[in-house]
């Protein structure tokens, strides 16, 4: 008789990832609404922002920790990247229809952690100089996407919104991860990952590092709720929720 291991499922850990998601979203559109809507009280509202936006903080991390475990265990890389990069290209034209905003939402950052990752894992394999030249041209690409680019684009024109959800650091969180073959190794990279999260993006970014006790209780196995599907639904569906929320305030 097998016996379950003990501690956090990869189930758990999304289905916990996905409730701070959305208490981080929540705070971010409908409680800013709020404190700008005349018969709100402005106070109240102000009081539990950062609550609801510290809360939040968790959701990256796990997500971002789980997408390079999905990388590590799926036995079909192509389509785990190619579901990635769809469900991204339709949250992004909905969103800059709705909000007329070029911001890239986090599933266009795992679309890069995971093109990162593969290329690492063929330049490895193959060992082939033309392997190794895609690699360093994908990590050259992603750096000028999450850093030049925006930078650039605003000089170009002044007040574009563009950038990749948590940078270039956000970009490389589940490539860090990745490379660890241990639990400990995993949670000391996944560690890394958000001291330079929270050096880059400084304030409330630093609240990322209470996911860390989550993340090492994470026992390796899926659970028994599929939750990938489950997630491309979720993701775009709370997200207009929010939004339609966010306009009736």
């Amino acid at each position: 008789m097998e016996l379950k291991k003990t501690g956090l499922s990869g189930s758990t850990l999304k289905l916990i990832a996905l409730v701070t998601m959305l208490i981080d979203h929540f705070g971010a559109v409908v409680v800013v609404r709020a404190t700008h809507t005349p018969g709100f009280d402005r106070e109240f509202w102000s009081y539990i922002y950062y609550p609801l936006r510290n809360i939040g903080r968790l959701a990256f991390p796990i997500f971002a920790f789980m997408v390079a475990e999905g990388c590590r265990y799926t036995h079909n890389r192509r389509s785990y990247l190619f579901s990635m990069v769809k469900i991204a290209g339709f949250c992004q034209i909905v969103y800059f229809l709705a909000m007329d905003s070029l911001y890239q939402c986090i599933l266009v950052t795992f679309s890069l952690s995971i093109l990162l990752i593969y290329c690492m894992d063929n330049a490895q394999k193959k060992r082939s100089l033309s392997a190794w030249i895609v690699f360093v041209s994908v990590c050259a690409g992603s750096w000028w996407i999450c850093v030049i680019l925006p930078s650039l684009l605003d000089k170009v024109l002044p007040g574009t919104d563009f950038a990749i959800d948590y940078g270039i650091w956000g970009v490389l969180f589940p490539v860090l991860v990745y490379l660890g073959k241990s639990r400990e190794q995993k949670a000391l990279l996944a560690g890394i990952a958000l001291v330079s999260l929270g050096i880059s993006m400084q304030g409330i970014q630093w609240y990322g590092l209470a996911s860390l006790p989550l993340l090492w209780f994470y026992n390796g196995e899926r659970g028994r709720w599929r939750m990938k599907s489950f997630f491309y639904f979720y993701y775009p569906l709370h997200l207009f929720v929010i939004y339609l929320l966010g306009l009736v305030l």
